[in-house]
């Protein structure tokens, strides 16, 4: 079923490939604007990005969140090397489906068992209103998000990832703008509902043995995310205003970096001991 998007407003139902493909300004689209230019932003929003990685994540998704694998097609195969495989995953995709291999569907439900497995995981996918779409309208411009779950008083983002130590999470976080991504789903169900929800991590590991942790982000995380998220509609607002969508600044004189000149001043100031 097809559910068309005619106002702002919680929208359930809508599928992964309807929802990225309105052009309200979700999470990742701030991303691109604030952290790389406009012209990165033009070209991204234009190409459906894909990757095995990407499959495998959303894949751990639907699984996890829905407990559904009708959108995943189990391929027969030990790689994707051989004919055969190139050409059923291509099918798969071409059906809106996500190919994996055997060995990767195990992998999936390894990961499905050991997030519900953990007690405090297992709580936050359970009752929950999986993957709502949440659409509004800010300054003229449409904006989106799509909470993984959503439970009353809590929001909740589940990320597979190679390493769950929590201990980590702030670097891999700031690298990936799970700050920005936060902040806008907060903000956006805050404006949808009034409410504002506590935004919380589910991390799984993607290899044995699929260790899970639960964490959330600081307020002055949420805060940067958000003056980033700023950022990111003023300068989407300026470039639609202009048609002018640039790519990188012209720079000034470029500079070695720090560590490069105390690594000269350590080579330069050796005093070799020459005997002859």
């Amino acid at each position: 079923m097809t559910v068309t998007i005619t106002e702002p407003g919680i929208y359930d139902g809508i599928s992964n490939a309807d929802y990225h493909a309105h052009p309200a300004l979700g999470s990742t689209s701030l991303k691109t604007l604030a952290t790389r230019t406009p012209a990165h932003y033009q070209w991204d929003k234009t190409r459906h990005k894909h990757s095995d990685a990407f499959t495998i994540g959303t894949a751990a998704h639907s699984l996890i969140l829905e407990n559904d694998t009708s959108g995943i097609e189990v391929v027969a195969a030990d790689n994707w090397l051989t004919k055969a495989a190139k050409e059923a995953k291509a099918e798969a995709l071409a059906a809106g489906k996500q190919p994996l291999l055997i060995k990767e569907m195990a992998q999936v439900v390894a990961m499905r068992d050991a997030v519900m497995a953990h007690p405090e995981a297992a709580k936050l996918f359970t009752g929950h209103r999986p993957e709502a779409s949440v659409f509004w309208d800010e300054n003229g411009q449409q904006l989106k998000c799509r909470p993984d779950a959503w439970l009353p008083g809590q929001l909740v983002d589940l990320k597979t990832t190679i390493n769950a130590d929590p201990r980590e999470f702030g670097k891999t976080a700031y690298n990936f703008g799970y700050h920005q991504s936060a902040a806008h789903y907060i903000d956006g169900v805050k404006t949808a509902t009034g409410e504002t929800l506590p935004f919380t991590f589910v991390l799984v590991e993607k290899t044995a043995p699929y260790l899970v942790s639960v964490v959330q982000l600081d307020p002055e995380a949420i805060e940067m995310g958000r003056a980033l998220n700023e950022r990111a509609k003023r300068i989407h607002a300026e470039c639609t205003a202009s048609g002018h969508w640039p790519g990188y600044p012209t720079a000034e004189p470029i500079s070695l970096p720090m560590w490069a000149n105390y690594e000269m001043d350590d080579l330069l100031g050796i005093n070799y001991d020459m005997e002859f």
